[in-house]
């Protein structure tokens, strides 16, 4: 997944303004589909802005799994010049439409997001509000499902909320990412916690291998250690240059300050 596509989906959730109750508009805009970068996969623009200049792109792209869930629209569809589609990506959170032709191996469009109440309502039984078209919309390309969310409280992952179930989608965190940090003597990390240590890549092999060189880190520490690029080749280079009593502190003033160079 594309990192790009990441940050546009959180901003959407973080931008977006709070609807009343069981009130939620369809967001409308201009769409156009197209092969992506990636060989093989579709990517979507939506046209936020109709009054866009000639010749740029304003709005949001989305380039990412998601695309591999439309239904309506193939690569070579994209190939048949004049072809009138309609591109359906359905979700528990709602479903988005892309409906039009194609043209230089594109499909340029209309798009309509229609929300799902009924999710909504099952996602207030969960403890889950404060929801707005947007949000939904960024649930439905994301896949949020109810059955994730559900998942992540019966693990008893502490501060899952309705906006951090956005990250915990994007970066594929569930209950077995955070019982492998059980499984090494740690608390079990809470929502936020589990998110910046996969944002970093921390995994429980590394975490065995700074272990096996004496260190005990922190999970705070274990998200240091990928920051800093904490290698145990790095560990032993130290060591070899008579470096005693080192810590994880002591190795990350270390590279902050370039003392290895």
């Amino acid at each position: 997944m594309h990192f790009r596509f990441t940050a546009l989906v959180l901003a959407l959730a973080a931008t977006a303004f709070t609807l009343p109750a069981q009130s939620f508009e369809q967001l409308r805009a201009k769409c156009e589909i197209s092969p992506s970068s990636d060989a093989g996969k579709l990517s979507l623009h939506i046209f936020e802005n109709h009054d866009c200049p000639e010749g740029h792109h304003c709005g949001s792209n989305f380039s990412s799994e998601s695309m591999n869930r439309f239904t309506g629209v193939t690569l070579s569809d994209l190939a048949r010049d004049g072809a009138h589609l309609v591109a359906t990506l359905k979700a528990e959170a709602g479903t988005f439409t892309c409906t039009g032709t194609v043209h230089d191996q594109a499909l340029y469009g209309d798009s309509l997001f229609t929300p799902n109440s009924a999710f909504v309502d099952r996602m207030g039984k969960l403890g889950f509000t404060g929801y707005d078209s947007q949000k939904l919309q960024a649930y439905t390309f994301l896949d949020v499902t109810s059955d994730f969310a559900r998942s992540l409280q019966q693990a008893n992952i502490k501060g899952v909320t309705t906006d951090n179930l956005i990250a915990l989608r994007i970066f594929k965190i569930d209950p077995g990412y955070a019982q492998n940090f059980v499984s090494l003597g740690y608390e079990q990390p809470d929502a936020d916690k589990l998110i910046a240590l996969k944002v970093q890549g921390v995994n429980d092999e590394e975490v065995r291998q700074i272990r096996d060189l004496g260190f005990r880190p922190s999970l705070d520490e274990l998200i240091q250690i990928r920051i800093f690029h904490i290698t145990p080749e790095f560990v032993h280079r130290m060591k070899d240059r008579g470096l005693k009593d080192l810590t994880i502190s002591k190795l990350v003033q270390i590279k902050i300050f370039k003392l290895d160079e």
